[in-house]
């Protein structure tokens, strides 16, 4: 019992003080609306440049469909924080050593997105233009109970966590499940946010590379540290468990 109440009291800590650190990026870049707007026409300009501005395309393809806009609606909302959340409770009672693997990944590339995110706020397609419909807000009110605007970064576009932590999830899965079908969230988690943070017009198509960019690096820096670092899960003497950082 001891080792568990450590363990969920250092999982406490640092999810308190990666809220702080999303908090004050949040207020560093709140009345940056010139410079997300220019970012945000050099974003589009450039996927212009690379044949990658699929944006107005994609959410035009579900306007009139109402069943593939409220698909989306769900995969945005329902594929990030609660599946997320999952996993790592999962994870953190089945598959330990996975656990921090997965957790670090998750603090390692999202430290580099708050980064980011200070140095290079963004608007989202949603808010750059008039043509494009916020559909989240419109046509969903569970995305606003889990995450109020009150706690969002509205220019936090650039690189898309929602796509970078997804994809870290569908690896984990394949990973840390042995069962048959455990390639059939690998190939379709991601796609299906990929799809879902363009189509709903939360990010911009450069972001959600950016994203998973981001998200990798973040896994092999993990990947990495534990090979060589001496901070890694070790086997708890008495009861089998597994403590870790």
């Amino acid at each position: 019992m001891r080792v568990w109440l450590l363990l969920l009291g250092r999982q406490a800590v640092l999810v308190v003080g990666a809220i702080l650190c999303y908090f004050g990026v949040r207020g560093f870049t709140e009345g940056a609306i010139e410079i997300a707007d220019r970012n945000a026409g050099w974003i589009f300009d450039l996927e212009r440049d690379l044949l990658l501005d699929l944006e107005l395309g994609l959410q035009s393809a579900l306007l009139d469909h109402r069943a593939l806009l409220d698909l989306a609606n769900w995969v945005y909302i329902w594929m990030h924080w609660p599946l997320i959340t999952v996993t790592l409770v999962w994870l953190f009672v089945r598959h330990r050593p996975t656990y921090f693997e997965f957790r670090n990944a998750i603090f390692i590339s999202g430290a580099i997105g708050l980064v980011i995110y200070a140095s290079f706020p963004a608007t989202p397609p949603r808010l750059f233009d008039g043509a494009f419909v916020d559909t989240v807000t419109q046509h969903s009110h569970s995305y606003r109970v889990l995450q109020p605007p009150g706690l969002v970064n509205k220019y936090a576009a650039m690189p898309s966590l929602h796509m970078g932590w997804n994809l870290l999830a569908a690896i984990t899965w394949f990973r840390a499940s042995r069962a048959r079908w455990r390639l059939v969230p690998v190939v379709m988690m991601p796609l299906m946010m990929a799809w879902a943070t363009v189509a709903t017009a939360n990010h911009w198509v450069l972001d959600v590379l950016a994203g998973s960019t981001v998200a990798l690096t973040g896994l092999a820096i993990e990947t990495v540290r534990q090979r060589g670092g001496p901070d890694r899960p070790v086997q708890s003497e008495g009861n089998g468990g597994l403590v870790g950082a």
